[in-house]
């Protein structure tokens, strides 16, 4: 009977670990404002899919925009209808799809190896870094991430030995699907990552006998049917959309750096180390358990490798770079690492907790610091805030981190690692609620809040000189932008009525206007008061103002 109880016991207590996670995970996401630009812009596109109800062709700030397929605009239309407008529905499919990323992980873990191995391999993916951080943002990598984790893990549990021909129909289908639903969500990525990774996996392991069991025939034929339908129908509707999105983002993005996100070859290795944390002193360990051979034909450590390497190297050398782009490279960092642990020793573990806890310690010795990096732009207040939170982040960390050295000394590897976990979880959640305050200083939420109750719904807004991705999403209308373009300009040449070219011809249109707004820069507004543009200021703060064409006196009035 009581080693029955006991493994009910334990049984029980998992669940309620993982739903308090979940439950903290899915809770926190609408605490924090909206920043920009990614969080601004995709919750714009969602919110503009939703007020048109084009579901076809996406719009931002009411122009025509192709970076990216639609996937995303959809889940957050979808979103702000069952919640309603606001920041937790804005962040829902990141947060999530990067919860299902972390339950994906777990389940092929178990069932390529063993529970165990799941089990570990999901605490790993909970605690990491950059899978908590990228699921609590909004970008599109947390969700295409989770798509090509379900690639993955579909891949691997299609082709493990073992799996007889209905289960490596089942498993191939979803890999296939998911593939389709990667290239909705970002584009090309959803086929290049898959298919590189197993030609590369076919090179280290000397294996090209899964290119024969993919069930192609059904597969394909699954994929194009998910897949193609929306191209094919934006395609109809904007002549210009091929070329734009397939040579533009695509091929141009890679190959260039006309986008502006440069850095050098080792731009990601910071990020890599920085992204794996608590578990980082363990990466060497990972990548030289994905070079081992395994018993059986497949290899399923080397294709993890496989995926890993093709992922940062892809990136690394391309002319485009931000720090989420290596974000599907970690979750099968965390199969690897799960599966290693299942045979690390208690003490061996108990070393890697040191340096994680040390750089805690760190960083609460630093905090005192803070002010500092105040300026004009970065007053002290926001830098408090963001102090305060990684304080708590760090004695969060510290306790937990507590807990997992006295369970290791026990010789209770998993409650340590589900403490070790919990810590790296709680440790970024709570340093992304500290920034908040300084977020704010990157978003429209404060602007909004001073301006809405000047404006009707005829109250033309103007951008000028300058744009912040969250004020539409914030005003809940589009803004008409002056002298502005950047990634504007393929909807601002197709239907240039809908923004002002310069400077001159917006002084004329609000001279016209019997009621105006505009956002602008210090400088700007500088300029145009000495010019003798009327503007009452409603919101100022170092590097915006929001302002309304004041209301001319009545006849009589003194």
């Amino acid at each position: 009977t009581m080693p029955l109880n006991r493994k009910t016991l334990c049984h029980s207590s998992s669940l309620v670990f993982w739903a308090c996670l979940a439950i903290v995970w899915l809770g926190t996401l609408g605490q924090r404002a909206l920043i920009t630009p990614d969080e601004g812009r995709y919750a714009t596109l969602s919110l503009g899919m939703l007020h048109s109800g084009d579901w076809i062709t996406p719009r931002l700030n009411n122009l025509l925009y192709f970076e990216k397929p639609a996937m995303q605009y959809w889940a957050g239309a979808i979103a702000f209808k069952l919640f309603g407008i606001n920041e937790f529905a804005a962040r829902f499919w990141p947060g999530l799809t990067g919860l299902l990323t972390v339950a994906l992980v777990g389940l092929t873990g178990r069932k390529l190896w063993s529970p165990v191995a799941g089990r570990n391999a999901a605490l790993v993916a909970a605690g990491c870094a950059w899978i908590v951080g990228n699921s609590h943002f909004l970008t599109l990598d947390a969700g295409v991430t989770f798509f090509l984790t379900a690639a993955l893990s579909g891949f691997l549990l299609a082709q493990r030995d073992g799996a007889d021909t209905r289960e490596r129909l089942f498993w191939n289908l979803f890999m296939w699907a998911a593939m389709a639903g990667a290239t909705l969500s970002k584009g090309l990525i959803g086929i290049l990552i898959p298919g590189a990774t197993l030609a590369l996996y076919s090179l280290l392991a000397r294996d090209v006998r899964p290119w024969t069991r993919m069930n192609w025939l059904p597969g394909l034929a699954l994929f194009l049917v998910l897949s193609v339908p929306w191209f094919v129908l934006v395609s109809q509707q904007n002549p210009g959309f091929a070329r734009f999105f397939f040579i533009h983002e695509h091929f141009q993005r890679f190959l260039t750096t006309e986008h502006r996100r440069t850095g050098p070859v080792w731009y990601f290795v910071p990020l890599l180390l920085a992204g794996f944390l608590p578990w980082t002193t363990l990466l060497p360990a990972t990548l030289r358990a994905g070079w081992q051979r395994e018993p059986g034909r497949f290899q399923p450590h080397r294709l993890l490798l496989a995926w890993s390497l093709f992922v940062f190297v892809f990136f690394s050398v391309s002319g485009s770079k931000l720090p989420s782009y290596i974000l599907p490279m970690f979750p099968a960092l965390a199969l690897l690492l799960g599966r290693e642990l299942e045979a690390m020793t208690a003490p061996r573990l108990a070393r890697h907790l040191i340096a994680p806890a040390l750089l805690w310690l760190a960083v609460l010795a630093a905090l005192p610091f803070h002010a500092r990096f105040a300026s004009a732009e970065t007053p002290p207040a926001a830098l408090h805030a963001l102090a305060v939170g990684l304080g708590i982040a760090a004695i969060l960390f510290l306790l937990c981190a507590w807990f997992a050295w006295r369970a290791l000394r026990r010789g209770e590897q998993g409650l340590a690692l589900a403490a070790w976990a919990l810590g790296g979880f709680l440790a970024v959640t709570a340093g992304a609620l500290g920034h908040n305050t300084f977020g704010q200083l990157k978003s429209s939420k404060a602007v909004a809040v001073a301006a809405a109750p000047l404006l009707t719904p005829a109250t033309p807004v103007f951008s000028v000189a300058m744009y912040d991705q969250t004020l539409p999403f914030y005003l809940r209308r589009p803004v008409t932008l002056v002298a502005y373009s950047d990634e504007f300009a393929f909807g601002q040449a197709a239907e240039p009525d809908k923004s002002l070219p310069d400077i001159a011809s917006f002084t004329r249109r609000w001279r016209e206007l019997p009621a105006a707004a505009a956002m602008m820069g210090p400088g700007t507004f500088t300029t145009l008061s000495q010019d003798g543009l009327p503007m009452r200021v409603v919101y100022r703060d170092a590097r915006r103002l929001f302002v309304i064409k004041p209301t001319p006196p009545a006849n009589g009035a003194n």
